[in-house]
């Protein structure tokens, strides 16, 4: 599924949210940096384009 860079931007959000609320959860981590490096490489693509 292909998500739109507001998509990306609230479920990043939601996903650092977790993060706070269980810092030590290396899973709640890891999908936290996987939203983070596909907004960034959305927004890297928008400014390429």
């Amino acid at each position: 599924m292909t998500q739109s860079t507001e998509e990306l931007q609230h479920a990043m959000v939601e996903q650092l949210m977790a993060v706070i609320g269980a810092p030590d959860d290396e899973t709640v981590a890891e999908a936290a940096d996987a939203v983070v490096r596909d907004l960034d490489e959305r927004l890297r693509a928008g400014a390429a384009a």
